[in-house]
């Protein structure tokens, strides 16, 4: 019911990329649940996690009650194990870039939550990081790389079952819980607007989706419409983009979310393409299912519903693994991570004053 706290665990026997202690990994910072997620995804995949590391030592204590075995570590002590070759972060948004450029120098790769930088001159640096160390610099594009709906829509556009896509339309409404949220993610100096917090999703998904390399932002727009107690925040956005292949994409993300909705949020993704449709209804399918990873296709052989819940699993994990060890870059190359973080900075830079009433 909480969108923070989403971390999914896949229903199906998750293959397994990596034997024991072929890819060690530890956590530091935990500011944000979907550091769960992160860990769930990649020890499915085969990874060891070794320690983790948080200011608040008693976030980090509950994290070992969540995964036994995990040991309590100082952040130095990560950051000089040899051994550790990644270190997997949801440290809160404005320190994930600086942790991130540590880490690199330090001789590991870095994966964190979204958004992966707030600023252009964190989003430079992070990329000559990059170059300098040869080390990858990944962040955590949930809405596409953990939802085995978005996975299998992927799979259908890749088979030419649409032609070729010209236009995206997402729709992505999360529930705020504003009581449960800590007081910095009200603060778009720290958390980011939401064109770039929740935002940066959806353009990386625009990329994938269209397999475009660059893309521009045409309009777009944010605000507080309703969120009176925390005048700063932004609970409300929208924008269009267009990208090097031709495509549009409109969207839309918001934190209204209807208190007696069944899910934290009612995402979709509807697809246009030259020769057919897709729609996907992430979490749930409204009145009908709580379940998620509803996928409406047509084409030339017609129409046709699919909840695929257990059938596509998360690749992206264990092909991220592979990626850290090879030097490959098939879950996602440096480019397209700093491109989706690109389009997120700019619409929020361009973006027009949408107020309340």
């Amino acid at each position: 019911m909480d969108g923070m706290n989403y971390a999914p665990v896949f229903s199906g026997t998750a293959a397994k990329v990596v034997g024991p202690g072929e890819f060690r990994f530890s956590v530091i910072g935990l500011d944000h649940g979907h550091v769960f997620a992160m860990t769930n995804g990649l020890l499915e995949a085969g990874a060891e996690i070794v320690g983790v590391y948080d200011d608040d030592r008693k976030k980090a204590e509950a994290f070992t009650e969540r995964y036994p075995g995990v040991r309590l570590m100082e952040r130095e002590e990560i950051l000089s194990d040899n051994s550790i070759q990644l270190v997997v972060s949801a440290i809160r948004p404005d320190r994930r870039a600086g942790l991130g450029m540590e880490v690199m120098e330090r001789g590991k790769h870095y994966f964190c939550d979204k958004p992966g930088m707030l600023r252009r001159k964190e989003l430079e640096e992070v990329r000559e990081a990059c170059r300098r160390t040869g080390k990858k610099y990944m962040v955590y594009f949930g809405e596409r790389v953990h939802v085995e709906g978005a996975v299998y829509a992927e799979r259908l556009i890749k088979e030419g079952r649409i032609g070729r896509v010209v236009a995206i339309n997402i729709m992505a409404p999360h529930r705020l819980n504003a009581p449960t949220r800590p007081e910095w993610f009200f603060d778009p100096e720290r958390n980011g607007g939401i064109l770039v917090d929740i935002g940066s999703h959806q353009y990386e998904q625009l990329l994938s989706y269209t397999g475009s390399k660059k893309a521009e932002v045409r309009y777009s727009a944010k605000g507080n419409k309703n969120t009176k107690d925390h005048p700063e925040f932004e609970d409300f956005g929208e924008a269009v983009i267009e990208t090097d292949s031709g495509a549009s994409c409109f969207v839309r993300v918001d934190w209204f979310t209807p208190d007696g909705l069944g899910a934290w949020g009612d995402g979709r993704v509807f697809i246009i393409g030259t020769e057919g449709t897709i729609e996907i209804r992430k979490y749930i399918n409204v009145a009908e299912s709580r379940t998620g990873d509803h996928v409406y296709i047509v084409d030339r052989e017609g129409e046709r519903h699919e909840e695929v819940t257990g059938k596509t699993g998360f690749p992206f994990f264990g092909e991220f693994i592979l990626d850290c060890i090879n030097g490959t870059d098939t879950a996602m190359d440096e480019e397209h991570v700093l491109e989706s973080m690109r389009l997120a900075i700019e619409a929020d830079e361009k973006a027009e004053k949408t107020g309340g009433r």
